[in-house]
């Protein structure tokens, strides 16, 4: 099938969403609640775009659109435009404090408007890639809680996580750096608590948190981790030489 993207043509498969065809065709289209490990979410709707079909134009959000039938898209018309600089006056206004936000406000043009007002001294845009990376990737240490202008995402009773193994995949996903995680030589701090760390027994690189690693061999079936993947690649580089030469 083939759709046609800013005129460009774009050869694509029944069902695919909007945004993956853009990417892989090198068409920008700003996300932020956007992660490829993770299934699109829509949250934070800055990815936008026009859908015309049959001659009607339609917005919608480019990271959960499936595409269904040939069509014209426009990732940068009018009407999106204006309803992308709208969003992240909103987003602004949701997460003031948050330099990745102002940085797109600067490069998309969204002028501030005075009536929007900052709800919180916030960097967090409550996008829930982090709430999503802890459930689907680890073991749901985190989740949204509140409503409202007051909804934030913590631990349970804002209170350090028993269930938390102190992976940092919540920071590492946060689009706008709010998670703070700080490490020293032998220790790492997340969410409150302070776990301690260990090293890669053949090169000293950091492999991760005991509670990580055992939760991981768990999950997977394996032992426990010692060696850290390029290490374990070396390892199994040098076997499998040592195999196939005897040969």
């Amino acid at each position: 099938m083939m759709i046609t993207i800013n005129g460009h043509e774009c050869e694509c498969e029944k069902g695919e969403f909007l945004l993956q065809v853009a990417k892989r065709n090198g068409i920008e289209i700003p996300t932020l609640c956007h992660h490829e490990a993770i299934e699109g979410q829509g949250c934070c709707r800055l990815c936008i775009v026009e859908v015309i079909e049959r001659g009607r134009g339609k917005i919608v959000v480019s990271c959960v659109y499936p595409i269904e039938h040939e069509c014209e898209v426009l990732t940068d018309s009018e009407k999106v435009v204006r309803q992308r600089r709208m969003i992240l006056n909103l987003l602004r206004a949701r997460a003031p404090e948050s330099s990745e936000i102002e940085e797109l406000c600067e490069k998309y043009g969204a002028e501030k408007i005075d009536r929007f007002v900052r709800i919180n001294e916030s960097k967090c845009v409550l996008c829930g890639l982090c709430v999503k990376a802890c459930n689907e990737l680890s073991v749901g240490a985190i989740s949204t809680a509140m409503r409202g202008i007051d909804k934030e995402v913590m631990p349970p009773y804002r209170e350090p996580s028993e269930v938390c193994v102190g992976c940092g995949s919540c920071a590492a996903i946060c689009p706008t750096n709010v998670i703070e995680i700080t490490e020293t030589d032998t220790t790492r701090t997340i969410w409150g608590r302070t776990f301690d760390l260990v090293h890669c027994s053949r090169c000293g690189r950091v492999i991760g948190t005991p509670e990580e690693i055992a939760y991981a061999a768990e999950k997977s079936g394996e032992e426990t981790a010692t060696l850290c993947p390029e290490c374990r690649k070396h390892e199994l580089s040098v076997t499998m030489a040592q195999v196939y030469g005897r040969e």
